[in-house]
């Protein structure tokens, strides 16, 4: 239900944990596994007081998160090198000493200032202490990535920075130093990111375990069958509609591949579908789980401070994106159930009236609440705890009524779909840190700008390189922070810049931003005197100094112009961040969907990767069209484009819209499809839509024809 399940999957050693914890905790009597659901109960009523009463400093509420989230890792994620597996006993002490060292340095705050910022030995390894134990934990769940990129971190702004080349070098920073501020640091372990996943992040998962305590797990794929299984190509419908509601309550997407897929690959592979397509749909559909407002994973409340743009407005205009992104998915479920005549299978799905009347209320009361709530002004962290009362009680209009015991299930089963968020996240405090102290994330996004040459889409390539690298080993959230604060101030920066050009063509930027570019060019004024052509604009910027255009961008840009562009660099981060769970070699979504429809791993990733365009044609159009930041009709502009452009791509792609497409017109479709993508070209998207549609009515006709041909013979 959460990135944490996501991050335990990231890790091929990590498959088989599960059975290895049962057996763990079952290990001694006296440590049963309703000691740890105690536990879980107990840190998430916690957390709902400490949010709600908003009393509890940011230090202590992430220290005692982290020191409990430790203690329940320690007990669900055993120690294993190789064959050894460690008793218990071992794995419990482990837990205490790490929760404990937490508290003590916390506690140790106000004596360290009045010791003038000075560690005493017993300040010393109880910070070691909880620096060793985030490393670890996140070891036994993350793999080796995140730790190795901890320690390289921590090696380079403590003595390893003195010995690297050119603008990387960095003399260091004494050990205390460096221990003193990853712990107390705003950016360090219990800073910005702990506060995050203490609050936000946390309430909402918590949200979404009472959900599906309540079964609006079921509501969801009996709907989705209700609506789309007789279509058809219905189950792979299904599929779609089923990851994109479960997305709403779940922002992980390997959770979300394996508790929709194991309904969802048997109906595709049953009516007709091929087994690894109906794989790759599913793994491109989960993968918009963490798309798909409200929750987002947890990159929608890392994205809001780290832009302080408000969370609400981050969710409304990721709406209409994460659609189109479901509607390429299911462009292609429609092409392929054609090409292959698959009809609708799902006779014992019953209406979606008789749905809705079951199982409606358990679903729709609680996120219409949480809906309601954000609209109205509340803060996320108040919303959700009104959206959990508003679960219980709309559990008792249907047959899954919730009582205390259902209650406390619910507790636990949020505790637990926490703890590897709550870990990852603290980790990676300690990597941002180091980027903050050493201003390295400022270096890194001047090579990506000197590298792209000022060039915003050579820029997009680079980072969604960048992203797939990264998401190789590292979750899609732990990618997300990285990459943002490595290169969003880059992106952002030439996002602005295509704003300017626009200001320059048409003749209309302000007196006042004229004098700073006679710093760089004593003739500024003479090219400034008139509108230029865009060649002459681009080539014009891209001649000053950055310095420069930062100066002029506070004087020319409205503050709403660069807000979108602020938001526009990180929701195009976060996007290609995602591509690494449906892009091989490592696609751990893919390779998910792979295990239960029995197909391929790399053939199914590669189908993945085919099925979801839409997380390369979306961020583009989030570079050089206003849909993050338009007018209504400016947006279901962009939002059109997104539509008609991916269905004809797909049928390039496929060869296939309603009927076969010969060569010429697959080349057709795909020139089509790419003319409407194209930003600033309105009479060539105009079209390019109409040849789209030109083309799927010639089809439609060849359908008909082949099947009434088919009814004669």
């Amino acid at each position: 239900m959460s990135e944490a399940q996501d991050a335990s999957e990231q890790a091929a050693p990590q498959k088989d944990v599960d059975g290895e914890v049962e057996t763990h905790v079952r290990s001694l009597v006296s440590w049963p596994a309703r000691v740890f659901a105690a536990c879980g109960i107990a840190i998430s009523l916690f957390h709902i007081w400490a949010n709600i009463d908003g009393r509890v400093s940011t230090l202590w509420l992430v220290g005692i998160h982290f020191a409990g989230f430790a203690f329940l890792a320690c007990l669900r994620y055993p120690m294993k090198i190789g064959r050894f597996v460690a008793p218990l006993w071992l794995d419990a002490i482990t837990g205490v000493v790490i929760a404990g060292a937490t508290l003590f340095i916390i506690g140790s705050e106000t004596a360290i200032y009045a010791q003038g910022v000075r560690l005493s030995p017993e300040h010393w390894v109880a910070g070691i202490l909880v620096i060793l134990g985030a490393i670890e934990l996140t070891r036994r769940t993350t793999g080796p990535i995140i730790p190795v990129l901890i320690v390289l971190a921590l090696s380079y702004v403590s003595f390893l920075g003195a010995y690297a080349p050119g603008v990387f070098r960095f003399a260091g920073l004494s050990y205390e130093t460096v221990l003193f501020r990853s712990i107390f640091a705003d950016e360090g372990m219990f800073g910005t990111i702990g506060r995050i996943s203490a609050s936000f992040v946390f309430m909402f998962i918590l949200f979404g375990a009472f959900l599906v305590r309540s079964g609006a797990g079921d509501f969801i794929i009996d709907l989705a069958r209700a609506l789309a299984g007789r279509l058809v190509g219905g189950p792979g419908f299904v599929a779609v509609f089923a990851s994109g509601l479960t997305g709403t309550i779940s922002g992980s997407a390997v959770a979300n591949t394996v508790s929709t897929g194991v309904i969802t690959i048997p109906l595709m592979k049953k009516s007709g579908f091929p087994p690894r397509f109906a794989a790759g749909v599913e793994a491109a559909a989960s993968t918009g789980g963490q798309l798909m407002p409200p929750i987002m994973g947890a990159g929608a409340f890392v994205m809001a401070s780290n832009t302080q743009i408000p969370y609400l407005d981050i969710v409304a205009v990721a709406t209409l994106p994460a659609i189109a992104y479901f509607l390429t998915v299911a462009f292609f479920v429609r092409i392929e159930a054609k090409k292959h005549h698959i009809v609708g299978v799902d006779d014992e799905s019953r209406s979606a009236w008789e749905v809705l009347k079951a199982g409606g209320p358990a679903f729709l009361v609680p996120v219409a609440t949480l809906i309601g709530l954000l609209i109205y002004g509340f803060t996320p962290v108040y919303a959700a705890g009104w959206a959990i009362l508003s679960v219980v009680a709309a559990s008792w209009l249907t047959k899954n009524r919730m009582g205390p015991k259902a209650i406390l299930e619910a507790l636990a089963l949020g505790a637990q779909n926490m703890i590897m968020t709550a870990v990852l996240l603290i980790a990676v405090g300690l990597i941002v840190n180091v980027i903050a102290m050493t201003g390295i994330g400022n270096t890194f996004s001047l090579m990506i700008a000197e590298w792209a040459g000022g060039n915003l889409l050579i820029a997009l390539l680079l980072i969604a390189l960048a992203s797939l690298v990264l998401g190789m080993g590292l979750p899609v959230t732990a990618a997300y922070i990285v990459l943002a604060t490595l290169s969003a101030p880059a992106l952002q920066g030439m996002i602005e810049n295509g704003y300017l050009v626009d200001l320059l063509t048409s003749g209309t930027l302000p007196e006042a931003a004229r004098g700073p570019f006679l710093l760089a060019d004593p003739e500024a004024m003479t090219k400034l005197a008139a509108p230029m052509s865009r060649e002459a604009a681009n080539a014009f910027i891209a001649a000053a100094p950055a310095e420069v255009l930062r100066l002029v961008h506070g004087q020319a840009l409205d503050p709403a112009l660069i807000t979108a562009a602020l938001l526009s660099a990180h929701m195009i981060i976060f996007w290609l961040s995602q591509d690494s769970n449906v892009t091989p070699p490592v696609c751990l979504t893919a390779f998910a969907a792979a295990a239960i429809a029995r197909t391929p791993h790399m053939a199914t990733g590669m189908t993945a990767w085919k099925l979801a365009k839409g997380l390369y044609i979306v961020p583009i159009l989030f570079a050089y069209t206003p849909f993050l930041h338009g007018s209504v009709p400016e947006v279901l502009l962009v939002f059109a484009q997104a539509v008609i452009g991916s269905y004809a791509v797909g049928a390039a792609f496929e060869g296939y819209m309603e009927a076969p497409l010969a060569w010429p017109l697959r080349l057709l479709a795909g020139v089509a499809g790419v003319v409407v993508l194209w930003p600033g070209l309105p009479v060539a998207t105009a079209i390019g839509a109409a040849m789209t549609f030109a083309l799927l009515l010639w089809t439609i006709r060849l359908d008909r024809r082949g099947r009434a041909a088919e009814a004669l013979a």
